[in-house]
């Protein structure tokens, strides 16, 4: 595996450090979907760790700047998103938005929370990509709204071939600051896994539906 950049080995250790991500090959957690799987990921604990969130925050606006150049808004995806966007457009002095899972079924029933102007360059902020689903509901959502969304960046991200086909699909271009291969390296090199455990959790990012502990 190739040597991983400074972003990618400080976000790994955070992660797991805090215990935002936990890795259990032999033990699986169960997901909303009913896949099984050996890691679990729920970056909103990075907000109570103040010099870990604002690495994130400082980097997440870095990335910005890097791949998108110039940008009008950020919008984040409920939830999770939420906070880290908010975060991302104070760094960066930009007007921020939020996209619901739904629309609210009272008042003015908003899909996205805040002031969307046509034709906005926006910037789509997830604490994590899984299969891009619902991160792409959202990068639709604003489309439908009139905004031109550049592309989406994340904190972590799964790296499944599922997430890569519907980002491409959908040309919405990507971008994690850590991701599963970073990840497991960091893992192993720090002892949160032995490196016996590794065949099993690449065996699970190939074909997580069908991936079970057993194999």
């Amino acid at each position: 595996m190739n040597n991983l950049n400074e972003v990618e080995q400080k976000v790994a250790e955070s992660l797991l450090q805090i215990k935002a991500i936990k890795l259990q090959p032999k033990s699986p957690f169960t997901w909303a979907s009913g896949w099984k799987s050996p890691i679990y990921c729920d970056n909103r604990i990075t907000l109570s760790h103040p010099a870990i969130r604002t690495f994130i925050r400082q980097r997440l606006a870095q990335l910005i700047q890097e791949e998108f150049g110039s940008v009008e808004m950020v919008s984040g995806v409920a939830t999770a998103g939420i906070p880290q966007g908010v975060l991302v457009a104070q760094d960066l002095g930009l007007p921020f938005t939020y996209v619901r899972s739904s629309a609210k079924d009272h008042g003015r029933q908003n899909l996205i929370e805040g002031e969307v102007v046509e034709g906005q360059r926006v910037v789509v902020i997830e604490d994590l990509v899984s299969t891009g689903k619902s991160s792409l509901q959202a990068v639709q959502a604003l489309r439908d709204a009139g905004c031109n969304v550049v592309g989406l960046v994340s904190i972590f991200t799964y790296g499944l071939d599922v997430a890569a086909k519907n980002f491409a699909e959908a040309k919405c271009p990507v971008f994690s600051l850590c991701d599963y291969n970073a990840l497991i390296k960091v893992a192993v090199d720090n002892s949160y896994v032995l490196d016996s455990d590794v065949e099993l959790l690449q065996a699970w990012r190939k074909d997580p539906a069908n991936w079970s502990p057993a194999e």
